[in-house]
């Protein structure tokens, strides 16, 4: 003969239980007085799951409070240069190293080896990364702003929609020798100073540029359709061929140009 739960009964009428002593202990003293009391080295999930499996729901009310309140508070503090690389150097080379929504707030990460790196909406707020090396890295709608990025190699990097806003690129590298462009696409470059930075090819489309120092930088074939390049220093650059379709160029500067800029097409 069986219970509703399954539960034998032997020839007494007493019902043979079988679940784990361990559990039911602090549901038997519950029952008996009322209160919770799991000694140490209890799992609380499975009294937990013996509560849920008697159907106990008061009981069930008070361990979830309790086990939610043991559980660590969710850290959300930056990831320290020394944590990183203990990180980098576990990680195969071949291997894709995802650090996606990562917050590396104010960290230094200048010279590092940070190629292929997925950082897509990771917070790199104030970093400072640079000499590092971010060829094809993918910072898709990262937080980049207020970062140095001084001469880091950023070849083929995807920077879509990426907020850069008051930061220093002087003198990075955007040129991919095997023709992979630079994407910069809807970035936020507000007030950034890239002055003298290599950027041929380079899609800037409808990227925001507003007060930024571009100066003597290589942009010759570049995309800056849609752009708003307003009050930026664009002195000394190379804009052969760039696409300045549509861009915004009101209070910008264009003297000293080492070739002649092409705009046949209609700028605003």
């Amino acid at each position: 003969e069986t219970d509703a739960w399954g539960n034998k009964q032997d020839h007494r009428g007493a019902f043979l239980i079988d679940r784990s002593p361990e559990y039911f202990e602090p549901i038997l003293n519950y029952l008996r007085h009322g209160q919770l009391i799991v000694n140490d080295g209890i799992n609380l999930l499975g009294v937990l799951e013996e509560a849920r499996f008697f159907g106990i729901d008061s009981l069930i009310e008070h361990l979830e409070i309790a086990i939610k309140n043991s559980q660590p508070a969710e850290d959300h503090s930056p990831i320290s240069r020394k944590e990183f690389v203990r990180f980098l150097l576990a990680t195969p080379t071949k291997s894709e190293l995802r650090c996606q929504g990562l917050n590396f707030s104010g960290a230094d990460l200048s010279r590092l080896d940070l190629r292929y790196i997925n950082f897509k909406m990771a917070n790199l707020s104030r970093c400072n990364l640079a000499h590092a090396n971010l060829c094809c890295a993918n910072l898709e709608r990262a937080d980049l702003s207020g970062s140095v990025l001084d001469c880091a190699n950023l070849q083929g990097v995807k920077m879509l929609c990426s907020n850069a806003e008051g930061a220093s690129l002087k003198g990075c590298n955007f040129e991919d020798p095997s023709g992979l462009k630079a994407n910069l696409e809807g970035a936020n470059l507000k007030g950034v100073d890239m002055e003298g930075s290599q950027m041929t090819g380079i899609n800037l489309r409808v990227a925001t540029l507003k007060n930024a120092k571009l100066k003597n930088c290589n942009l010759r074939g570049a995309t800056l359709a849609g752009t708003d390049l307003e009050n930026c220093d664009l002195s000394g650059c190379d804009l052969q061929e760039a696409n300045l379709r549509g861009s915004n160029v009101k209070g910008a500067i264009f003297e000293e140009m080492l070739t002649p800029l092409h705009m046949s097409q209609s700028v605003r």
